[in-house]
């Protein structure tokens, strides 16, 4: 018979076969499960008795119906049931059913499938409800993570504080365990020499007794070496310990207890550490106890004892020799505690020698203090190097302002005080710094100094090509360029030019020259108020062009061109004639008149004329408007007045160099002329009233001061500290100046005044942020963060978040130091917005600025202005203020050369305010 094979698995069975032999089929298989099979033969059931695991499992790729095995149940199923046709039968229904549940449940999966695919197309396709919950989600994820950065950075602060504390508790306990076991070392050992000794000194039991005569004949046994190396060693022993009692006796003998140095002031501690018996006392000791090379000598020896003997400065007086109260700080007053702890009973108990144990816990304690010191020292050698190279470069700049005054004796006054102050910063320097290194930073800070304080020279020649050496008579200077003169129509045009000038006045020039020998004229502030001026007119003369006046304007804006030009030139040159007849008012009248007038043709011949005139240093500015013409002749009216304005400039500042040191004889006199014609012999009221705050301000401040009695205050106020006190009180403010505030006398300085409180204002600002910062951050106050101050200067005082960013530019911030450091920078940029002063730091600074110019100013002899100067860098410094020290020193010498000009100028004035003054107090008394 045929066996089927895997095409069989296509065939429906139930159209393959006929009904009856269906059902027949059907008949056989329900009567196969039900009636039982007749058992086999012997042969054929011992075939099929192996174990049914044993057969292989039917599979997609080899069915059981192929194998062998197959084959022979199939024989076997046919012999049972009577013949191959129902075996058939059985098998092909069999199949039916198998496939047909398998189709099943290969329609089932396809439709879940199905079913899936469409639920995810769906949800898919499906607009998003809402996003709030997922932003939500979101932010609470961005919220963990902050907080859980924060919980983070505080652990590890918490960490680091508990292992630093867990450290110091093991060193004090193992220090406690060393002294414990050095404490029973040395009790076991004296207990030891008290029972040799005892054993030594107790006599031998008597047996019998002796008569009383040979008792007497009984002498003390005596030790005699056995020979002479034996005698030099003892002897040398007995000499070593005379010698070590010595040296420790030498040294107690000073009285350097720890509650002797507190007792004694600062000064005489310091005086007493450096003498040299102190320091020789003190170097035999680190010797004797190993805490220093015996073979040490030279300059560098007492180094080692210097240390040791901080030690005591630091214990005694904290406060004097730290400027705060940080970490480092701490440490060396915890390390120099244990030092002098295990240093007393060795001290104390000198008859004996310490133990070698005792002597390892010396040696490292000292070590320990050693290394400490040299840390905070290098910290604070760097802070007292830039505090006495400031204080040097201002010495400099003191003497550099007064060597060239010959004829007051000025320079020979200030000579010896600068040198020797100068000579003691440099040792003190070389001492910190090296002398190598010393040399070098004080050469370049001076030459930086001296950079910064001489004038800027323009680059290039900056004298007119179409000038002379201008004189100036005995009347009296004449520097104000002619104005022009116009007809009554255009003058009323010109009359914002007019209210503008190019130039300050005479007396403004000589004032200002008289305070700064190198004074020029700045171009800058009056080139951009003329522009604006420009810019004005320009909009005039268009108004005027559109109207029926439109000659007048141009006839007038020719004749300011020709006014200004012929101030340029020396008169009677060939350049004087040239401008006149070509820029002649009557020709270019008749010209517009007659509309014959050319734009063209009139600046073709500036074009021409300007590079005869200018300075070679204005070629650039004249070349560039000849060759950038344009079309618009109101604009190009506007390019070529500035270029004038330029020149006009260069020729005062040419003329003011070249007649300065007759222009200095004679400004005393100018302004005491000028003076009178204004006030004549009135009464000066704002500074009558100036000088009655001010007085009573010093008044109240001597008073403060004084111990004794304070009705005999008031005598001691000169008029020099009312006038500098006054001064002062102008100058040093953050508010602006009023118009009642600024006497009769300082009316030329009321613009330096007020430039001098912005900058005070700014100072203060600054610092306050820059102090608040070091002491968050626990940096010395004294360390100048130069280029963090600069930065924040040309801030606004708008947003905090700027100046922490100039800060963290080099410095690490963390994050709870960074939102304190925020919020106070905000309360005191409120301040410097509102120009006022609330915040206690903004305070303090500014009454420190306010101490220091008031002292510096009432200095009356050059040693005190010496040694003032000498001293403004350290107080500064200490006072919080140490990026500035050069400003406030420039604003001190500025007031200093004000106050000096002024009293010159004005006495007779001044004397008769203090008499009325003093006249109103007794009257009103």
């Amino acid at each position: 018979m045929r066996h089927s094979d895997s095409s069989d698995l296509e065939l429906d069975p139930s159209s393959a076969l006929h009904p009856s032999i269906a059902e027949e089929a059907q008949d056989l298989i329900m009567s196969s499960d039900n009636d039982a099979i007749p058992a086999p033969p012997a042969r054929l059931a011992a075939r099929f008795s192996k174990s049914s695991n044993m057969r292989r499992k039917s599979s997609a790729a080899s069915s059981r119906r192929n194998s062998l095995t197959s084959h022979q149940s199939s024989r076997s199923s046919r012999s049972a049931h009577g013949g191959p046709q129902s075996t058939h039968i059985a098998q092909h229904l069999r199949r039916a059913s198998i496939i047909e549940s398998r189709k099943a449940r290969l329609a089932d999966r396809a439709a879940h499938a199905e079913q899936v695919r469409l639920r995810a197309a769906l949800a898919k396709a499906a607009p998003r409800a809402s996003t709030s919950s997922e932003e939500r989600a979101l932010a609470a994820k961005q919220a963990r993570e902050r907080f859980l950065a924060q919980v983070a950075a505080n652990c590890a602060e918490e960490v680091k504080r508990a292992k630093k504390v867990a450290e110091e508790t093991r060193e004090k306990k193992a220090a406690e365990l060393v002294r414990l076991k050095e404490d029973m070392l040395e009790r076991s050992a004296e207990a030891e020499r008290r029972r040799s000794l005892l054993q030594q000194n107790q006599r031998r039991p008597r047996t019998v007794t002796l008569p009383s005569v040979e008792e007497a004949k009984i002498v003390t046994r005596i030790w005699t070496p056995k020979n002479d190396i034996e005698a030099a060693k003892v002897i040398q022993q007995a000499w070593r310990n005379r010698k070590r009692r010595r040296i420790v006796s030498d040294f107690q003998e000073l009285g350097l207890t720890l509650e002797n140095v507190q007792k004694t002031s600062f000064e005489d501690v310091g005086g007493l550490f450096s003498q040299e018996k102190v320091l020789e006392s003190t170097t035999k000791l680190l010797k004797l106890y190993g805490l220093q090379d015996e073979e040490a000598d030279g300059p560098g020896e007492s180094a080692p004892a210097r240390t040791f003997l901080s030690a005591f400065l630091v214990l005694g007086h904290p406060a004097q020799v730290f400027s705060k109260e940080g970490e480092q700080e701490k440490e060396l007053i915890e390390k120099a505690k244990n030092l002098l702890l295990i240093l007393d009973p060795i001290i104390s108990n000198s008859s004996t020698w310490p133990s070698a144990a005792r002597l390892e816990l010396l040696a490292e304690m000292y070590a320990s203090f050693q290394t400490a010191f040299t840390a905070w020292k290098d910290r604070d050698c760097s802070a007292l190097v830039d505090m006495m190279l400031a204080q040097f470069v201002e010495l400099d700049a003191i003497w550099q302002s007064v060597k060239n005054d010959k004829d007051g004796h000025v320079a020979e006054d200030y000579r010896e005080g600068i040198q020797h102050n100068q000579t003691l910063l440099l040792a003190r320097i070389k001492r910190l710094a090296g002398a190598d290194r010393a040399m070098k930073i004080v050469r370049e800070a001076i030459g930086r100094s001296r950079r910064a304080n001489r004038r800027k020279k323009p680059l290039g020649d900056v004298r007119p090509r179409a000038t002379s050496h201008p004189t100036v008579g005995a009347s009296g200077p004449s520097l104000t360029p002619i104005e022009a003169s116009v007809s009554d129509t255009a003058s009323e045009t010109l009359a914002n030019r007019k209210a503008a000038p190019l130039l300050p006045d005479n007396r403004t020039i000589m004032h200002e020259l008289a305070i700064n020998k190198e004074y020029r004229i700045d171009i800058k502030p009056r080139t951009d108020m003329r522009n604006n001026v420009i810019q004005a007119v320009s909009d005039k003369m268009r108004q005027g062009f559109e109207s029926e006046f439109s000659d007048l304007f141009v006839i007038a804006m020719a004749e300011t061109i020709r006014e200004k030009l012929l101030s340029l030139v020396v008169p009677g040159k060939s350049l004087h004639t040239l401008i006149s007849e070509s820029l002649d008012t009557t020709m270019i009248a008749n010209q517009v008149k007659m509309g014959a007038f050319s734009y063209q043709q009139f600046f073709s011949f500036m074009n021409s004329l300007l590079p005869k005139i200018c300075a070679p240093v204005r070629d650039a500015e004249v070349k560039a408007l000849a060759q950038d013409e344009s079309e618009d002749p109101i604009e190009q009216l506007a390019r070529l007045n500035y270029v004038i304005d330029l020149l006009s400039i260069d020729h005062a500042n040419f003329t003011l160099q070249m007649n300065a040191p007759m222009l200095l004889k004679e400004a005393t006199s100018y302004e005491q002329r000028c003076f009178a014609n204004v006030y004549g012999n009135g009464q000066l009221h704002r500074a009558s009233q100036w000088w009655l705050r001010a007085k009573r301000k010093a008044e109240e401040e001597v008073a403060r001061r004084s111990t004794g009695n304070n009705a005999a205050a008031p005598l001691r106020v000169t008029r020099d500290k009312i006038y500098m006190q006054g001064l002062t009180d102008l100058a040093v403010a953050v508010t602006e100046s009023q118009e009642v505030d600024v006497p009769e006398t300082l009316e030329l300085d009321r613009s330096r005044l007020s430039r001098m409180r912005r900058d005070i204002h700014r100072m203060v600002v600054i610092s306050a942020i820059l102090l608040t910062a070091k002491n968050l951050m626990r940096r010395d106050v004294r360390s100048q963060w130069k280029e963090q101050g600069q930065r924040m200067w040309d801030l606004p005082f708008e947003d905090a978040q700027t100046f922490i960013a100039a800060i963290e530019s080099r410095y690490a911030l963390p994050p709870t130091t960074k939102t304190q450091l925020s919020g106070t920078i905000e309360r005191i940029l409120l301040d410097g917005r509102n120009r006022q002063v609330t915040h206690p730091v903004v305070k303090v600074l500014l009454q420190k600025i306010k101490s220091h110019v008031h002292a510096r100013l009432s200095a009356s002899s050059a040693d005190e202005r010496v040694k003032a100067a000498s001293m403004a860098s350290q107080v500064l410094s200490s006072g919080g203020l140490p990026e500035f020290v050069v400003q406030i020193g420039a604003l001190v010498e500025e007031l200093q050369k004000v106050a000096d000009v002024d009293r010159e100028a004005h006495g007779k004035w001044y004397d008769d305010v203090v008499e009325a003054v003093t006249r109103d107090e007794a009257t009103g008394a």
